[in-house]
């Protein structure tokens, strides 16, 4: 009998996962979602996801453990009101805070300096419409100020940019906090990195990016329910946003089946993605933020170290924080 299943295992992190695993767990593996895979019962009863897997409800009662390889666990907590039980969970918080602030860095960069259509354009060797702009002296807005943002502002400040934090919890005395209002009137990139709840759902609507001064970048490593895709679309039409950079996507879980499997006919999130994608002023990744070799060995040796501590002690060192069942998340 299995001791751990991994869903959603790409090539490398299996590999790496394998060599932290010691002998005597016996571990399963698929790069699958639990969707994908569609297994009538769990195939051992503690189980690994990251963010796209659907856990089934009927599970809820069967499961000694459910291990999210991720540093959110919104989704772990909508699962336990979703079946009214806190199934024990694990997470991890500090694996990839750096190569998340680095690949937010690479995407606000190549819209600034109009890497896609640099590359398209290196076919006709033209450089009309290509001049960019500089990081120097622009102003970054960091919309939730975490382990990832407090490194994404740290990346900032090092390329000479003003840097402005927004955050409930001003736990970086160095950081210079302001209103949302405050920091959208200034900013040139604004960048998100909340926590996800049931209260910031749609935090940057349609209503409140138009507030922002024209021409504004904006990029989503967080969380795509965030960033409802309809309204960036229309923002760009409009010509109000001056770029789009998104490596999480509203409805990820059925958007990323859908893309994997090409069936996006039937999935209007992904239709929608597609059409904002034809834009020359957006880059869109699939959920990769974290994918850095130094990353994914982190993330195996903590994964291995959760999985240890769960089946030697039946409890995790990293547990997913409670929240009171009705309450919501």
């Amino acid at each position: 009998m299995l001791d751990i299943f991994f869903y959603e295992a790409f090539a490398e992190e299996d590999q790496a996962i394998k060599r932290y695993l010691p002998p005597d767990i016996q571990a399963g593996f698929t790069w699958k979602t639990i969707q994908e895979e569609n297994p009538q019962t769990p195939p051992a009863p503690l189980i690994s996801i990251r963010t796209q897997s659907l856990l089934p409800t009927e599970w809820a009662t069967n499961l000694d453990g459910i291990l999210t390889r991720s540093t959110g666990y919104d989704h772990i907590h909508r699962y336990w009101q979703t079946c009214q039980k806190q199934v024990l969970s694990g997470y991890l918080p500090l694996y990839c805070h750096r190569a998340v602030a680095e690949q937010t860095m690479l995407l606000w960069m190549s819209l600034l300096r109009k890497l896609p259509q640099q590359l398209q354009q290196f076919q006709t060797f033209h450089r009309d419409g290509l001049t960019g702009q500089e990081c120097f002296h622009k102003t970054l807005l960091v919309v939730g100020v975490g382990n990832i943002g407090y490194e994404v502002v740290q990346i900032g400040r090092g390329l000479g940019m003003m840097v402005l934090g927004v955050d409930i919890d001003k736990k970086h005395p160095d950081v210079n906090y302001v209103s949302i209002e405050e920091g959208l009137a200034h900013a040139n990139i604004v960048v998100c990195a909340m926590d996800l709840t049931s209260q910031n759902l749609s935090y940057f609507n349609y209503s409140l990016l138009k507030r922002a001064q024209p021409g504004v970048i904006f990029v989503n490593i967080a969380r795509g329910e965030f960033s409802p895709t309809a309204d960036l679309l229309r923002l760009l039409e409009e010509r109000h946003l001056g770029g789009v950079a998104l490596d999480v996507y509203d409805q990820e879980t059925e958007i990323a089946v859908a893309l994997r499997k090409g069936e996006v006919t039937n999935c209007k999130e992904a239709l929608l993605l597609l059409e904002l994608a034809k834009h020359p002023n957006v880059i869109l990744t699939p959920h990769n933020a974290f994918n850095t070799q130094e990353a994914v060995d982190r993330k195996a040796q903590h994964s291995v170290l959760q999985v240890k501590q769960f089946l030697n002690q039946g409890r995790f060192s990293w547990p997913v924080p409670p929240y009171k069942l009705g309450s919501g998340v």
